[in-house]
């Protein structure tokens, strides 16, 4: 699990949401060590919780795998890597910082940053199974957050309050759907029964 986040974390460049379709591809595809569906829901608790995604996401992950043990473990090896490259920079930046060709490097990079940002927001989005009733969420959260400048913290709790009474009012729904169901299964029994 150390090694497997490890190469997961030296690849980690564009922050935790770059490394979604890395982490699919090793913990679903390769080593299946979570479904998609549930690889879903971890990411959303890892999302609603503070810290960075990466180091939560892992965190889930191996405590799901080997409680205590495997989430300590995980969380190290996705944030070795980045400790490691951030030191040996700063240890050495003053020495290649205005080198024309680290500056390139970094330039050409930035594209494929946004296309490692944009991907699993596209992927997320279709494994959200969005409908006609819930399609709009994100569109208005976006807009929100870029045009009026809401906090994104607001947004996930309203997000949060309004999915628990969507949820509420679902599942008393649900019940009364059985409930009626179940009155019609006992007045067929009772039709039968007098038969």
């Amino acid at each position: 699990m150390f090694l497997t986040f490890f190469k997961i974390g030296l690849f980690t460049i564009g922050g935790g949401y770059a490394m979604i379709p890395l982490i699919e591809a090793e913990i679903i595809e390769k080593k299946k060590w979570v479904g998609k569906e549930e690889f879903l829901d971890l990411m959303a608790v890892a999302q609603s919780c503070p810290g960075v995604f990466a180091i939560n996401i892992s965190i889930f992950i191996g405590y799901r795998l080997r409680k205590v043990r495997g989430a300590v473990l995980c969380c190290m090896g996705t944030a070795l890597p980045s400790f490691i490259i951030i030191l040996l920079i700063a240890l050495f930046f003053h020495q290649f910082k205005d080198n024309e060709i680290v500056a390139a490097a970094f330039r050409g990079i930035r594209p494929a940053v946004v296309a490692l940002i944009a991907v699993p927001t596209f992927n997320l989005a279709k494994k959200a199974k969005l409908n006609r009733y819930t399609f709009w969420v994100p569109i208005v959260s976006a807009l929100l957050i870029w045009l009026l400048g809401v906090s994104p913290v607001l947004i996930i709790i309203a997000a949060g309050v309004v999915g628990y009474l969507v949820g509420r009012r679902g599942t008393r729904k649900a019940h009364e759907v059985a409930k009626i169901m179940d009155e019609q299964r006992k007045a067929e029994e009772s039709v039968e029964e007098e038969k």
